[in-house]
């Protein structure tokens, strides 16, 4: 798992608990369950019964005293929140994974198929034992008709980006593609470059 899918999949379960845990409160308060099964809340528990409000009027009152900019900075503030909200929803469904690829051809034969978590492990396990690469990283994203491969390379200070970038697309690339069987295997290559370790002189 990469750390940007613990990141999405962390944002994502506490948008959701914090979700949740305002719907049960806007529950429980709108059909009256605290009365009707005897519930006593904790002190100062918001939304108790279905007349509460989360902004009474002591507290509009109060807020509105700070200045005319008050109420649009916090309207302002709701939209960018729900507009990076929509935002980010869409790029993470933008970014769905093929799930898997055939082998062998289109359609694959006699059902055979490779999941896409395996065929870039075995890139990058190809693309990292190549001449002056350091570590590798592959990635496979899109639809099962529209996927695209991002392949991230690490050089070693004596790496050559001409001969490395050559070195794997006639490598574990054309390897990829005659293993699954597909004319084209669109490739998105990004090269960078180890730090030197200082050197002492003595």
């Amino acid at each position: 798992m990469t750390p940007r899918s613990v990141l999405n999949r962390s944002l994502l379960a506490l948008t959701g608990l914090v979700l949740l845990g305002g719907g049960l409160l806007v529950l429980f308060a709108g059909f009256d369950l605290y009365r009707r099964h005897a519930l006593v809340p904790p002190a100062g528990w918001p939304l108790i019964t279905p007349a509460d409000v989360l902004l009474g009027s002591a507290d509009r009152a109060r807020w509105s005293s700070q200045g005319w900019w008050w109420w649009p900075a916090v309207i302002a503030a709701l939209v960018l929140t729900a507009a990076l909200a929509l935002w980010w929803l869409l790029a993470q469904l933008g970014r769905r994974r093929p799930g898997s690829l055939p082998v062998g051809g289109t359609p694959p034969q006699e059902g055979v198929e490779l999941r896409d978590s395996a065929l870039s492990d075995a890139i990058a396990a190809e693309a990292g034992a190549l001449p002056g690469v350091d570590r590798a990283t592959v990635h496979i994203t899109g639809r099962p008709a529209r996927h695209r491969t991002r392949v991230s390379l690490t050089l070693t200070p004596e790496g050559s980006p001409g001969a490395t970038l050559g070195a794997l697309c006639e490598g574990p690339l054309r390897t990829a593609r005659r293993s699954t069987g597909l004319p084209d295997l669109p490739t998105e290559v990004r090269l960078h470059v180890a730090r030197h370790k200082p050197h002492r002189a003595e």
